[in-house]
């Protein structure tokens, strides 16, 4: 190759020179090494084929996925969580737990407490992700695999044989750079309503939390860390509470993962257009996503029904939470709001994650969903709105949702069973919960 300045395979050409540029490509050649001019340095790009390819299990190599999420995270300042900061975490849990006791029967779910910087939050709820993603890793990767017309394979030649392994190294690449821009984001293990942390851990981001309260001038940083510390705790209830949540939520996820139907048609009908000799044409073609999935109606439905489902989890914890600091906390008013319009509209990171993946995590219905929990304890007691959670079952539909105030409207509050007849309803009812995922 000529090391004449803007010869053949010199870094002198012109960087906008980059046929895949705004595609998967690009994402994934710059992290094996960059560009040289546009077009990647093969030489580069082929000495580290073998570790970005290693053999894994399944589609995804979540080695990579956590290396490059890490390093999308380190783009901004990510310190060293203190033992002061670990300290002020455990205290606000500690005093927010307190404050719950008075708000439902289900007890404590907080085991440990955690102060996370954004790279343990990566680490510490990778496990989790997997299970989310690989379902709809392993859709994708496949269409990916069809898109291709057999004459662009034959051009090809040798390199089709990796195929399947680069369709997953892009994925990687994809959800890698996904969690790095949540992880900028996220305020708490159970941020975004599903356990992505352990069991019984309440975790908090310091850095995030205090970007967070930056932004609320009229609201004291302490009352910001006590206010998410009830949230986090909430939610750590709510899990250990209803042993069925956690996986029904996570299960939930994967299967309608497992089930996304990506229509190729359009991709390769473009692949079959293409002038290979033609840089642009090329880029025009590969314009977009990495994951464009056209959902079945069994998929709508079973989304709405997961949407449905993170809104009643969040609705709830909205709900506890008021009832907690209502004689409590005068800012926790508009903290209440700040939160809310923060999970129904989603930020910037939740957006990026659901363009790659092809999944919206945000509870649309929060608002709904508290008004019918405040509602049925304001009829029937704390007992009643808890014992919802009995089963899945018995959960509210987005039927009910429409009509809030009118959920069990009739239905008999459980001070009217005995005690023998509710402990053997609440027996029958966790008996034919959700199996776990799996089993």
């Amino acid at each position: 190759m000529s090391d004449t300045p803007g010869g053949p395979g010199s870094s002198g050409r012109d960087p906008d020179d980059n046929p895949f540029k705004g595609t998967p490509f690009e994402q994934i050649f710059s992290q094996m090494g960059g560009f040289a001019g546009g077009m990647p340095d093969l030489n580069a790009l082929m000495a580290q084929m073998q570790s970005l390819f290693a053999p894994n299990d399944g589609p995804v190599n979540w080695e990579t996925v956590t290396n490059l999420a890490r390093r999308a995270a380190a783009q901004e300042p990510d310190p060293t969580v203190t033992t002061a900061q670990s300290a002020a975490v455990a205290d606000a849990v500690r005093l927010a737990d307190h404050w719950l006791d008075t708000t439902t029967e289900f007890p404590s779910g907080v085991t440990t407490t955690a102060a996370w910087s954004r790279a343990e939050w990566i680490v510490e709820t990778v496990p989790v992700w997997k299970v989310l993603v690989e379902p709809i890793a392993g859709s994708a990767t496949q269409a990916l695999g069809q898109a291709m017309p057999e004459e662009m394979r034959q051009l090809a030649g040798p390199l089709m044989a990796m195929l399947g392994k680069a369709s997953g190294a892009m994925v990687a690449s994809q959800v890698g750079s996904g969690l790095g821009a949540l992880a900028g984001d996220v305020l708490s293990a159970s941020d975004i309503g599903l356990p992505l942390g352990p069991i019984g851990r309440a975790a908090l981001l310091p850095t995030n939390v205090a970007a967070f309260a930056a932004e609320l001038p009229d609201v004291t940083a302490d009352d910001v860390l006590l206010y998410l510390a009830l949230r986090e705790a909430a939610h750590q209830r709510l899990f250990a509470g209803v042993p069925w949540l956690r996986d029904h939520l996570i299960g939930a996820v994967a299967e309608y993962g497992a089930g996304m139907d990506f229509d190729t048609s359009g991709m390769e009908t473009k692949l079959r257009e293409v002038d290979l000799s033609d840089p642009t044409a090329m880029q025009d073609a590969l314009a977009g996503g990495l994951f464009d999935p056209e959902p079945s109606p069994a998929q709508k439905a079973a989304l709405e029904k997961l949407e449905v489902t993170l809104a009643l989890v969040e609705g709830w914890v909205d709900e506890v939470v008021g009832q907690a600091t209502a004689e409590r906390m005068p800012a926790a008013a508009k903290l209440q709001e700040t939160v809310r319009r923060r999970r129904a509209a989603g930020g910037p990171a939740e957006q990026t994650f659901a363009t790659l993946v092809g999944l919206e995590l945000r509870p649309r219905r929060l608002r709904d969903a508290s008004t019918l929990w405040g509602s049925l304890r304001t009829r029937q007691g704390t007992e009643a709105r808890d014992g919802v959670w009995m089963s899945p079952h018995l959960l509210p539909t987005a039927a009910d949702l429409d009509d809030p105030l009118g959920f069990r409207e009739d239905s008999v509050a459980p001070g009217e069973l005995s005690e023998d007849e509710f402990d053997a309803g609440l027996r029958e009812l966790l008996d034919g919960g959700d199996p776990r995922p799996g089993e």
